[in-house]
């Protein structure tokens, strides 16, 4: 059976707080779907775009500079009313661990090859964030309560 993606176009009810194209605005997954939507109807969120924020990053598996799309910029507005902004990527918790070893099968060396692109991008995302004062989340399946 083949994997299904669930993509699409999100409508923001309120787009005067999306910070780009509220026309253009795609989620890749019905997790980046949730978050669209926390993003769109949550108080707190003072602003909030998909994809606008770009990061160059070298990646530890082949040595050449690449372009880090973020799901998602937030600035939130926090209990004690201090604006804060934060760069989020949506994953699942199986991508943000090492894998195990195990047998060098295609499959293991796959995921290998993910968490080193993956973790080389948020070392990236993470500097970015700090020389801004921002801050670098990753959202899983946990926070996303699914």
């Amino acid at each position: 059976m083949a994997k299904q993606y669930y993509q699409g176009k999100y409508k923001p009810k309120h787009p005067n707080k999306y910070d780009g194209d509220p026309t253009n605005i795609i989620y890749r997954s019905s997790w980046e779907l949730k978050f669209c939507n926390w993003c769109d109807y949550n108080p707190n969120v003072i602003q909030w775009s998909s994809e606008e924020v770009v990061i160059p990053y070298l990646c530890c598996t082949d040595n050449k500079v690449h372009r880090y799309y973020v799901d998602f910029k937030i600035q939130v507005k926090d209990k004690s009313n201090q604006i804060k902004t934060y760069l989020v990527e949506i994953k699942p918790q199986s991508q943000t661990q090492e894998p195990k070893k195990r047998k060098k099968t295609k499959k293991y060396i796959q995921e290998v090859m993910l968490y080193g692109k993956n973790t080389s991008k948020w070392k990236a995302a993470q500097e970015y964030c700090k020389d801004r004062g921002w801050h670098f989340k990753i959202i899983t399946e946990q926070e996303l309560n699914i």
